[in-house]
């Protein structure tokens, strides 16, 4: 079985990672780890007003920064597999993140998409959109995303019960 594992810097994206080890197989489960960097949505805001002859520099600088945290995320993510024993390889990509994991998914071809949920709600999911949302309503494999509720907690800022 092929799995796309999409992933971001988020404890949603760790409940992903613990969901595919816990519910898939390491023998029969191949899993392809992405991460797609969304420039220049990524961008630190500072840069992107920058003027002056500089401001090339500190674009493509913050820009490279973004691709190395990035390609450590993914290789961190395929260490923990691979020591879990899946056979992982990792992949950075640049572009939207719906059209990319699609694309990936329909060219590997992948037999499920595993992703975190962030549960934007109300006005953050006009604005933010849903990648996960969209990735269910369009990918031609099964998806399962998943919640971490004690991630949501500990994102607005309250300690988990335990």
């Amino acid at each position: 079985m092929n799995v796309l594992l999409a992933i971001d810097d988020s404890a949603f994206s760790e409940a992903a990672i613990r969901a595919v080890i816990n519910q898939f197989r390491p023998r029969d489960t191949t899993v392809r780890v992405v991460h797609v960097i969304e420039w220049p949505r990524e961008l630190p805001t500072c840069l992107m007003f920058a003027e002056g002859s500089s401001a090339g520099d500190r674009v493509v600088a913050a820009h490279d920064g973004v691709r190395r945290l990035s390609r450590t995320l993914v290789t961190d993510a395929v260490t923990r597999l691979e020591r879990a024993r899946f056979s992982a390889s990792a992949y950075v990509v640049e572009g939207d993140a719906r059209d990319e994991i699609l694309a990936m998914a329909d060219t590997w071809p992948a037999d499920a998409i595993v992703m975190g949920s962030h549960g934007h709600k109300g006005l953050d999911r006009l604005l933010l959109g849903s990648v996960s949302d969209s990735v269910v309503r369009q990918a031609s494999c099964s998806v399962l995303v998943v919640r971490d509720p004690d991630a949501e907690l500990r994102a607005n800022g309250v300690q988990a019960a335990g």
